[in-house]
């Protein structure tokens, strides 16, 4: 584990505290936002804003199997993980793995050998990285393995995807990608076929099978979601359930729906920046721009994160201090982080140091850690540590 930034206060900077831009000092001690007359560092020219809690980040795929041919160990993906996400902000993350009929790193074997994985990776990480499980719904013989992995390895977010109607479409209309989804898996094709149509035909028991999972969840307190709604029924179908979060709806309804029940909307950051979903969904800046859309998530690139809040800026749907909410405070809301998420006293030291001029992430500490350092600020940080040493000595 790296070890804790000494007792010091930021000055100089812009901080984002209580929804507004402070000209004000920061101080840091023992991992806790807190006050003293402590060694200064001059951060004049920056901002400090909270740390970014990313609710679904799926990026830590392709440093696992950079090429679906090419696996590596996952301890290996997760070390690249976790420095990339510090390196743009990241302070909280939830990766998000698959339980899937689909198999392969999709599968339930391989979301075990994950969560084992991070388990043991966790003490040393960076990051404060946990897992979010996407579960297919037409699973329900893995039921009792799933929940026995959710409270054996301490996971408190599950989504539940249903990914098997377009699937099974494709079956007929794109023939070639179904062969690449199998590839992906390593699966031969007629195997991959096969669990397809065993998934199909487990449709009678799905219903029974989300509620057990839902009052199961309900008991070990995870939070749970659905993905992808297509459409307000769905949505409302989930909520029954007790599905609470609505993540990536595809159409303006879902999240229409979610909204007049108070249920969060999750959407993609990538969707903000590229200014449409890359699969021809509704776009986030629609819903952003219409009070339909809570929290920003990485999805498949973490850079995206901070840039969308600059994007929502400069487009004028938000304020910074509105922006930068949907990937640090809401989210803490979300998943009830009361710890983190702002930059109030007492509150867990979770902050990104962003240049002014270059809206550059030049440094982010986690938990009073120091996981990320660049450009000037890095000097300057260096410099005052080098300093306080000194002195020690």
């Amino acid at each position: 584990m790296t070890m804790m930034l000494p007792p010091l206060r930021f000055v100089g900077a812009t901080i984002l505290r209580d929804g507004e831009m402070q000209k004000r000092s920061l101080v840091i001690e023992d991992g806790r936002i807190t006050k003293g007359p402590l060694p200064e560092v001059d951060l004049a020219g920056y901002l400090i804003l909270p740390g970014i809690i990313d609710l679904h980040g799926d990026a830590f795929e392709r440093h696992i199997a950079p090429r679906p041919s090419a696996p590596f160990p996952i301890l290996s993906g997760l070390r690249s993980t976790d420095r990339e996400a510090a390196s743009h902000g990241v302070t909280t993350a939830w990766l998000a793995q698959c339980w899937s009929w689909e198999g392969g790193m999709r599968g339930p074997d391989y979301a075990e050998q994950v969560m084992a994985a991070l388990d043991g990776y966790r003490p040393r990480a960076l990051t404060d990285l946990r897992l979010q499980i996407r579960c297919e719904t037409h699973m329900p013989e893995t039921r009792a393995r799933l929940i026995a992995a959710v409270l054996r390895h301490g996971i408190d977010y599950v989504i539940f995807n249903n990914h098997l109607p377009e699937t099974l479409a494709m079956t007929e209309t794109a023939p070639a990608r179904i062969a690449q989804f199998a590839e992906r898996q390593g699966l031969a094709l007629e195997v991959y076929t096969a669990a397809l149509q065993a998934a199909r035909d487990r449709a009678r028991d799905v219903p029974r099978h989300l509620c057990a999972m839902a009052e199961a969840f309900d008991a070990m307190d995870v939070r749970y979601g659905s993905h992808d709604d297509p459409d307000a029924e769905t949505r409302e179908y989930y909520r029954i359930l007790g599905a609470r979060i609505a993540e990536f709806p595809t159409t303006a309804g879902a999240a229409k729906v979610a909204r007049a029940c108070g249920d969060p909307v999750l959407m993609g950051a990538p969707n903000v920046v590229r200014g449409r979903s890359q699969a021809g969904n509704v776009s986030a800046l629609t819903l952003v721009a219409n009070g339909l859309c809570d929290a920003l998530v990485s999805d498949y690139h973490y850079p995206c994160l901070a840039q969308a809040a600059w994007v929502l800026v400069d487009r004028g749907l938000c304020t910074l201090p509105e922006a930068w909410a949907m990937i640090s405070t809401n989210p803490a809301e979300i998943m009830g982080l009361g710890d983190r998420g702002t930059l109030a006293r007492g509150m867990r030291a979770d902050l990104v140091v962003v240049n002014e001029t270059t809206r550059e992430v030049e440094a982010t500490v986690s938990g009073g850690r120091l996981t990320y350092l660049a450009g000037e600020a890095g000097s300057r940080l260096v410099g005052a540590m080098q300093t306080v040493r000194l002195a020690a000595e």
